[in-house]
């Protein structure tokens, strides 16, 4: 076993652990160890280091860090939150809203983005409606992974799908192949977080209190930059329809929506200081362990190796699951659609790959960034967490229930 994948197998162990004697670790702290491991052993060099970290992805991030922490920090996400689940009458009819209402938006809105702005909200309306803080975490993790399968642009991994996989009218397809079983496991994921906070769910009647808006200019100038990632990815969208191949970028949407704040606001610097970067530092770090990781050839030469049909849709699933635990999605479905493409797979292939790297961020925290970004912003912001097992204990059943879902909906096309 090569110096890359055991430090992969420690960084896996100690996040499960996030213990060391009296020593307490964060989940972006155990990443940058690993990373600084490979680079003080001369896995990988600096430069090779620079040049893996994805800054298109650090960027986003940024951009929407800042258009979260200013709707946080003016007092217009509480009340937005107010607006949009204050029809809810009881747990059962939080849960629901917040599973297909975030689910369903992180497809057009892209599953990190909110996450990032749906972390305050679910963390509010549990300490406002006396909900465990845990099982509100988890309904927006599930929410966006679960939802962002539906959609070419729900997360980056399909839009890689989208893009190399040779599939016909993204939207389109990925519409037919994936909205039905999405929709099915939304309802799975509400059924399974009632069996695991069944005390949660007690019958008891949620009374709802607006939310004042505590500083009115920078609610408005978060407000812009709302409305701004919001028109800009519709024009994104309506690009893709129309196949005008634009250098345009999700990265470019997230910046130009934080212009408004970082040049209009008077607080931008306290909000600069505010945004989370320990999740950027994750980030970071994990790019550059993953690519010391791929540049061992570990994971490729056991894809080689596997005397299966890598083409059929159950071993579609059981890699993208099981891999992207370990090289995360976006890695995996770089590593295997070519070998899928090659062995002759069509979009029944590709939808399987889409689905199943989407839903493998439902087993692990790792499986997928928007929960490292949900459970970091809990935890620096809001003194709030999940452990790996609380987190495993509802997202492994709930993922082997979700592949089933969609290995029926796709055998049926």
């Amino acid at each position: 076993m090569t110096v890359p994948v055991i430090v992969l197998a420690l960084v896996f162990l100690l996040i499960a652990v996030r213990q060391v004697g009296r020593l307490r670790l964060q989940i972006w702290q155990v990443m940058l160890g690993g990373a600084v491991a490979v680079l003080a052993t001369g896995q990988i060099s600096p430069a090779d280091a620079a040049r893996a970290i994805d800054f298109d992805v650090i960027f986003f991030l940024f951009g929407m860090f800042v258009v979260g922490q200013a709707l946080e920090e003016s007092g217009y996400l509480s009340h937005l939150a107010y607006v949009l689940f204050r029809s809810a009458k009881s747990v059962d009819h939080l849960v629901l809203l917040v599973l297909f209402g975030i689910g369903l938006a992180s497809a057009f809105l892209m599953n990190d983005t909110l996450a990032i702005v749906g972390t305050p909200v679910v963390l509010l309306l549990a300490k406002k409606h006396g909900v465990s803080a845990k099982l509100m975490l988890l309904t927006l993790a599930f929410a966006v992974t679960i939802g962002s399968a539906t959609s070419p642009i729900g997360n980056p991994q399909n839009l890689l799908v989208a893009i190399g996989g040779n599939v016909p009218n993204p939207f389109v397809t990925f519409a037919r192949y994936l909205l039905a079983p999405t929709l099915v496991n939304l309802f799975l994921a509400y059924m399974l977080l009632r069996v695991f906070f069944r005390k949660d769910f007690r019958a008891r009647e949620i009374v709802h209190a607006p939310e004042p808006i505590s500083d009115r200019r920078l609610a408005a100038l978060a407000k812009v930059s709302l409305a701004l990632l919001v028109l800009l990815i519709a024009a994104k969208v309506a690009l893709v329809f129309l196949k005008i191949d634009v250098d345009f970028r999700l990265t470019y949407i997230a910046l130009a929506a934080a212009l408004p704040v970082l040049l209009l606001s008077r607080k931008r610097f306290a909000i600069a200081r505010k945004i989370d970067w320990h999740t950027l530092v994750f980030f970071a770090a994990m790019f550059v362990l993953m690519d010391c990781v791929w540049r061992t050839g570990t994971f490729q030469s056991v894809m080689d190796r596997l005397r299966v049909d890598i083409a059929s849709t159950a071993m579609i699933f059981l890699v993208s699951v099981v891999l992207s635990q370990l090289i995360s999605n976006v890695p995996l479905v770089a590593l295997y659609m070519p070998m899928l493409l090659h062995a002759g797979s069509g979009v029944h292939g590709m939808m399987a790959l889409a689905a199943g790297s989407t839903i493998a961020g439902n087993f692990f925290i790792l499986g997928a960034a928007s929960n490292v970004i949900i459970i970091q912003n809990a935890e620096k912001k809001h003194g709030e967490t999940l452990t790996f097992t609380e987190f495993a204990r509802v997202g492994v059943p709930l993922t082997i229930v979700n592949v089933a879902a969609h290995w029926l909906f796709l055998s049926l096309i």
